[in-house]
């Protein structure tokens, strides 16, 4: 009976919640920090939400001022998802890959716009769009793969790419370059309502048949067509787009081009540097496996 009862006081004392000097909670007290972390809705935390992306996208066909103003602000607030992040503690993986997949969507969206208003130049949009999406993708699967799970695709090593370290570690190169590859695009898109160079339907008069210079791209319907009352929100917006001045986006796109341009060399270094790095993991499980076997004569 002794040995019953000190068997059942021992299993009583290891179910008594205790703590350690540090705090930690030692094995046999209920744990409810798990339980009430299920209850957390990952998907609603302030980090995560990109509503102003959407909205840009939605007024994107007729209404470039206020797309280009929720387009801005959307970007300047992406910049400083990490910082709110860490301020309210809600720092997820979630939140990491989705901040990237958010920056690859939008500008896609912008540049598959901007390849319907100049079609001459689709292949180019094209090209830029594939290499974007090509070399992140590339670049965060071999981070997740070869660096381990949780590694943070922005922790490269300076042994492998110095330019991507310098990128990715130094948050004023990082900014500026994000920064001002979009502001190239957010001009360009101006600049398809405001600039007859670019775009020489806007010359014609509204009696006119829209007939577009560019190879390729369809007539342009009359105002008629589009909008049977003239005084709707769309139409006052198109009739006012039509009134930009091209003066600032061709400032903003020849001041940014540069930047734009070594973005897209930093995207074809990562594409390559992630390619390499992912040959590298197949060469070692080659050599693990035995492969290639040699052939017997």
């Amino acid at each position: 009976m002794e040995g019953v009862k000190t068997r059942s006081k021992a299993k009583s004392e290891d179910s008594t919640p205790q703590k350690g000097t540090n705090g930690d909670i030692h094995r046999g007290q209920i744990d409810t920090s798990d339980e009430l972390a299920g209850h957390e809705n990952i998907f609603i935390f302030w980090p995560n939400l990109i509503v102003l992306a959407l909205a840009s996208l939605y007024y994107m066909p007729l209404h470039p001022r206020t797309c280009s103003v929720l387009y801005t602000i959307s970007c300047l607030l992406d910049a400083l998802d990490g910082y709110a992040a860490r301020y309210f503690e809600q720092s997820t993986q979630f939140g990491g890959v989705l901040d990237m997949v958010t920056d690859r969507c939008t500008t896609t969206c912008l540049l598959v716009f901007l390849s319907q208003a100049w079609p001459r130049w689709s292949l180019a949009f094209q090209a830029l769009i594939s290499l974007d999406l090509a070399s992140h993708y590339m670049h965060m699967f071999a981070t997740l793969t070869m660096a381990g799970k949780g590694q943070s695709h922005k922790k490269v090593d300076s042994s492998r790419s110095r330019i991507l370290n310098l990128y990715y570690t130094n948050k004023t190169v990082l900014f500026t370059f994000c920064a001002m590859n979009e502001v190239f695009w957010i001009a360009l898109y101006l600049l398809s309502f405001s600039s007859p160079t670019l775009s020489p339907s806007l010359l014609q008069q509204p009696g006119e048949v829209a007939q577009s210079v560019q190879l390729g791209s369809p007539a342009h319907p009359t105002l008629s067509k589009l909008f049977p009352n003239p005084y709707s929100a769309g139409a006052l917006e198109l009739a006012r787009a039509n009134k930009i001045d091209s003066f600032w986006p061709w400032v903003f796109a020849g001041t940014s081009f540069p930047i734009m341009f070594g973005k897209q060399l930093i995207n074809i270094v990562q594409l390559v540097k992630a390619s390499r790095w992912l040959a590298e993991g197949d060469r070692a499980a080659r050599r693990k496996a035995g492969l290639p076997r040699k052939k017997k004569n």
